[in-house]
């Protein structure tokens, strides 16, 4: 599976982008700003419904723009599939595959699987747990769709629970949204649980391989749910939820546990620990995706090299250069880095230059078919 072309009008600061890929790995170059990373999120985009980085879908319009318009055409199980995005200001959102409308915008989540590395995933490490819970979110829903639905459903019930704890709630109403809080938790609780699971060892692994084993790191996950079902807790909680007005137990309160030599990563972890732990995670993403989908994601690797010491940039360009990856899609400030990732890739590339949002192609060893 892979990305074969984009069309791009007025996204972010790409007014006209038409574009070719190499199935193997494509890397854009240009100063920071130029718009390498706007071409990402457009990808990402087609695979998620949304962009990585803004909530609000006409905030992705250029400038003063009626609208925006991603079109992507596919390679995937060798057929042949276009997925289209639309945005108007004075409109809605238009999300089609093969220019069928999709009912459910939830629907096409997973169907072009993908890993995305930014600078912004220091996020998952600074921020707030809710971060680190859309991050839980965004890998499992990719390839089950039952998590996704119990996630669409628990979060609804959770809402009205807090709307009713707002007021003077009916108990016989609450009681029969504990019963659906609880039974959604629980596969919501399972799911996560495998996931943290699965995603320990070959982080582990990644991160010893880009660090030198230097440093020993851990991944783990914090659930009420853990020792008490939510049923139970949600009973044993409801005067104080009353007084709060909201409900103060639950898997919305899940977190993970990252830590660097048993110590919280975020309060001893240097810029370049933090950045290796990040990518290790995604790569550990990457590797459960694949497995579970049957086919590797696209990887996008937003200036992944930045703030890491030379070691680990080139242990890292040995990871990305190595086989068991599909597409990659590749920015960079630096492109003498690149030249030197190029030299090590054994199949085709696409090397392209992004300047005031247009992109270029510099060089490449790969004729689209």
């Amino acid at each position: 599976m892979y990305l074969k072309h984009i069309s791009i009008s007025n996204f972010k600061n790409l007014a006209q982008v038409d574009a070719y890929f190499s199935p193997v790995l494509n890397c854009f170059v240009g100063d920071n700003g130029e718009g390498k990373t706007n071409l990402l999120d457009a990808i990402y985009y087609l695979s998620m419904c949304k962009s990585y980085f803004l909530t609000s879908d006409t905030q992705n319009i250029r400038n003063s723009e009626p609208f925006f318009m991603v079109k992507g055409d596919y390679k995937r199980n060798d057929a042949d599939e276009q997925i289209s995005c639309g945005m108007k200001r004075a409109g809605g959102k238009s999300f089609k595959r093969n220019s069928k409308e999709y009912d459910r915008l939830s629907e096409h989540i997973g169907f072009i699987p993908l890993v995305m590395i930014t600078p912004s995933d220091t996020s998952l490490i600074n921020d707030g747990g809710e971060e680190r819970r859309k991050y839980i979110n965004m890998v499992i829903s990719q390839t089950d769709r039952e998590y996704l639905d119990s996630l669409v459903r628990y979060n609804h019930a959770l809402q009205q629970r807090n709307k009713l704890l707002k007021s003077n709630p009916d108990r016989e109403l609450i009681e029969v949204l504990n019963m659906q809080l609880s039974d959604y938790g629980r596969v919501i609780y399972n799911k996560r649980k495998v996931l943290v699971e699965n995603l320990i060892p070959v982080f582990q692994d990644v991160y010893n391989t880009v660090s030198g084993s230097k440093e020993e790191v851990s991944l783990g996950y914090k659930s009420d749910l853990e020792n008490e079902d939510l049923q139970i807790l949600l009973e044993q909680n409801y005067d104080r939820d009353r007084i709060l007005q909201y409900t103060t137990v639950g898997i919305h309160r899940d977190d993970l546990n990252m830590t660097l030599n048993g110590r919280s990563i975020r309060k001893s972890g240097s810029q370049g620990q933090q950045k290796t732990y990040l990518v290790a995670l995604k790569m550990a993403q990457f590797h459960l995706i694949k497995q579970n989908a049957g086919v590797p994601p696209i990887l996008l690797l937003d200036d992944i090299f930045d703030k890491l010491d030379p070691g680990r940039v080139e242990m890292l360009i040995k990871l990305v250069a190595g086989n068991g990856f599909g597409q990659i899609f590749l920015t960079d400030s630096n492109k003498t880095r690149l030249d030197h990732l190029l030299e090590r890739i054994a199949g085709d590339f696409c090397l392209f230059t992004v300047k005031n949002g247009e992109i270029t192609n510099l060089n490449s060893s790969y004729a689209p078919q």
